[in-house]
């Protein structure tokens, strides 16, 4: 019950704007401490018809909800607080809608410095290096999570810090409306961070500190300026007592135009960052795998088609361990990113003759 009335009162707050803006005069100002303070939100909702494990199941569902409240302190400084709202499908409160913080920093914004272009640090809960700029090429996140945060080796968000920069300048404003104003630097970007290695809903098990990276390079910003060629990089120890081994390597290539978008990636990891991927003596395993995902738009962009395919393998260190996953749909886009989606989701479970996970869903993505 508190965390439902956690959820009403935010989800009150965020009718202020509106109320502020109805209620002053023409030509009024808000109050200095509303001033520069910034809200959004962001919804998946979701119906589902399929089978999890040999049971069949057939479901309307909240997969996951974001409020964002941000504030713009001075030139440089300003903070971001963002709650995290999703369904317990574990323990006492399985079925509640509860809530939790997935952003909690404050962000620094430096001056430009010889081919960082934009720099900013963020302290608190933050954002990782990988999957936030992962996300805004495949926008599906409706659908599902990205691939290596499906793949159990990191997640989105943690405590810690990093820093982040565009490299060499911007694109230009064409490229930015027409192609993606996200990560626009002329000649790619960077991010590097050091966490609790958990992620943001896990507790610090052990003293480890986790090294994470990610650089973008876009080498031909003129001729090919959707093309961009990523590393991204982790080392360091699973979260867990024990603190087994995690070092984590993959390469990404992702070419994006106006009409659509296809990316690749591979990746090998020893253990992963919570620290589950071990055998009995706790000694971290080996895993690779890679995924493939494409989109076009088409009927002025307002319609997309979608697939992806991902393989995970463990046979390095446990035979007979092998996981595929297909993802198929179309979307209808509306304004401001949101989305409604009807897709298909079978994962091949990597036991013998294990029933496979499969669902049909029609699902809407709400962003304001």
């Amino acid at each position: 019950m508190r965390k439902s009335r956690i959820f009403l009162y935010l989800s009150l707050l965020m009718l202020f704007p509106t109320i502020f803006s109805w209620a002053a005069p023409q030509g009024s100002v808000l109050p200095e401490k509303l001033q520069g303070l910034g809200i959004s939100a962001q919804w998946f909702l979701a119906y589902q018809y399929g089978e999890s494990k040999g049971i069949d199941y057939n479901a309307f569902m909240l997969k996951r909800g974001y409020i964002n409240f941000t504030k713009s302190i001075n030139e440089h400084l300003s903070a971001r607080i963002t709650p995290d709202v999703s369904v317990d499908e574990e323990g006492d409160g399985r079925g509640d809608i509860e809530m939790r913080l997935k952003y909690c920093y404050v962000r620094f914004s430096a001056a430009d410095c010889g081919v960082f272009t934009q720099p900013f640090f963020e302290f608190g809960v933050v954002h990782r290096p990988w999957l936030d700029f992962e996300q805004h090429i495949n926008h599906y996140r409706v659908e599902g999570t990205m691939f290596l945060e499906r793949a159990g080796m990191l997640n989105s968000a943690d405590y810690g810090l990093t820093f982040i920069s565009l490299l060499g300048g911007k694109m230009d404003k064409t490229y930015q409306k027409n192609v993606t104003r996200y990560y626009p630097g002329r000649y790619g970007s960077f991010a590097l961070g050091v966490y609790n290695g958990g992620g943001y809903h896990a507790i610090e098990a052990n003293t480890n500190k986790t090294l994470e990276t990610r650089l973008t390079l876009r080498p031909f910003p003129d001729g090919l300026p959707g093309l961009q060629m990523t590393y991204t990089g982790a080392v360091g120890k699973g979260n867990t007592e024990m603190a087994p081994d995690w070092q984590m390597n993959t390469g990404f290539l992702s070419f994006e135009t106006r009409q659509f978008v296809l990316t690749g990636q591979y990746f090998q990891s020893l253990g992963n960052s919570k620290g589950s991927f071990v055998t009995p003596e706790n000694v971290a395993r080996n895993v690779d795998g890679y995924s493939v995902f494409g989109e076009w738009r088409f009927a002025h962009r307002r319609f997309s088609l979608f697939a992806r395919y991902d393989y995970q393998d463990f046979t390095k260190k446990l035979s007979n361990w092998e996981l595929e996953r297909y993802i198929a749909g179309i979307a209808m886009h509306f304004e401001k990113g949101g989305k409604i989606i009807f897709n298909y989701d079978r994962t091949n479970e990597p036991a013998p003759n294990a029933p496979s996970d499969q669902y049909l869903e029609f699902a809407i993505e709400m962003k304001y």
